[in-house]
């Protein structure tokens, strides 16, 4: 998912690289320029304190033999690094390249018998030299990202929220050169995480309300809602699956009284499960059809209810006021957005036209085993600030999944 995100923050990271580099070598050509001067300074001197009968240059030479073997000992000295358990990452280990300075005094103290000596401490820490990234940095590739996240299905609102957060966090910051894509990578990471809420989990929900005394035996009554041609019918037949694998015993209400053949379907599910269906004639009441199925739950003592809806478009107000009355009636505990990954935005105005109709609990998206931009639950996340509770991934009743945070994020290739 998220396709090409991880090329494009390893590209951003190469260019803030390169760019640093090309600013410092002016710098770096005029200070050997300087070395070069010093070295012809230090030679004319030398020429000029030598004595008869002494080999011409032979103290130079030695000079110079012993700079280099300090030199090349230095420049194999590796920067100690340590993990950092809050930044959850690798910094460089300030105490211990103390210790390595520490070592090397000695030599930096010969060495600076001679003029021109660089100090060596200053060779090892120019090694860990970080780079800033500016605002410029930010803004010659933000635009990039921003276009990146909305070709995958995030909304706009929601990238424009992503691209500053991640301003707000990496502009300014101190970094060493390896360090640029890891940080942005977790900045995403982190902003991500923050977006997308914690599921609760379903079966846990129905427990606590079956073992609460004072629920007088009342069953957990779940409401599925969403648009035509989901897979909603399907997804309350593989929740029904998954409850009764663990322990959980359930009933289905044939509340869709509107579509073909709706009712024969979800009897067939019913079946094939081995869980009663209750259901009515077509063109009934639909909020009817849930009442009856919790009185069947009560009298039967059966933990849950799973009221199937019939779909229907989010901008027929008519037909929203319809499932308002089969919430107002059957008075369930969860409502459950039902909606399909590869929608893209237009499943935001769905989700909000039910939110604001019925107040939903959850969402469930469907192909998401098709889904290769994974935008969607990450748009809907936002907006709605409710969490995504399962993923479908197929056809087979148990091609459900609970939803991960960390599972997802990874698949974003962060």
């Amino acid at each position: 998912m998220f396709k090409f995100l991880k090329d494009k923050i390893g590209n951003w990271a190469k260019k803030i690289s390169e760019k640093e580099e090309t600013a410092e070598a002016p710098v770096k050509e005029e200070e050997a320029k300087e070395k070069n001067v010093k070295k012809e300074v230090k030679e004319k001197n030398l020429k000029k304190r030598e004595k008869p009968g002494k080999k011409p240059r032979q103290k130079q030479k030695e000079t110079e033999k012993k700079e280099k073997e300090i030199s090349e000992a230095v420049e194999e000295v590796e920067i100690p690094m340590k993990f950092d358990a809050g930044k959850q990452k690798y910094e460089p280990d300030l105490e211990k390249l103390k210790e390595k300075e520490k070592e090397l005094r000695e030599l930096e103290e010969e060495a600076k018998k001679e003029p021109g000596t660089k100090s060596f401490f200053k060779k090892i820490t120019s090694k860990v030299s970080k780079i800033k990234i500016s605002e410029d940095d930010f803004e010659a590739y933000a635009r990039d990202l921003e276009m990146l996240l909305l070709e995958n299905n995030v909304a706009f609102e929601v990238a424009e929220k992503i691209i500053k957060e991640l301003k707000d966090r990496i502009v300014g910051k101190e970094l060493l050169k390896k360090e640029i894509e890891g940080e942005i990578k977790d900045s995403l990471k982190e902003i991500i995480e923050e977006i997308l809420i914690e599921p609760f989990d379903l079966a846990e929900k129905i427990r606590e309300k079956v073992s609460d005394s004072e629920a007088k035996n009342r069953p957990y009554v779940i409401l599925f809602c969403g648009i035509n041609g989901t897979g909603k019918t399907t997804t309350i037949a593989k929740i029904a699956y998954s409850l009764k694998k663990k322990g959980i015993s359930c009933v289905i209400a044939a509340a869709d009284t509107f579509r073909a053949a709706s009712i024969e379907q979800i009897k067939k599910h019913g079946e094939s499960l081995g869980i009663k269906v209750i259901s009515h004639d077509y063109g009934s009441d639909p909020a009817s059809v849930g009442f009856d199925a919790i009185k069947y739950a009560e009298k039967h003592r059966i933990n849950s209810v799973l009221i199937d809806t019939a779909g229907r478009m989010h901008t027929a107000k008519n037909l929203l006021k319809e499932i308002e009355k089969i919430s107002r009636v059957c008075k369930p505990d969860a409502k459950i957005f039902v909606g399909e990954s590869i929608t893209g935005n237009d499943a935001i105005e769905q989700v909000r036209s039910f939110d604001w109709a019925i107040g939903i609990d959850g969402i469930i998206l469907t192909k998401a085993d098709i889904d290769e931009k994974g935008g969607t639950a990450l748009s809907l996340g936002y907006v709605t600030k409710k969490p995504i509770l399962y993923l479908g991934i197929g056809q087979e009743y148990d091609k459900i999944e609970l939803f991960n945070k960390s599972r997802f994020i990874e698949r974003l290739g962060l």
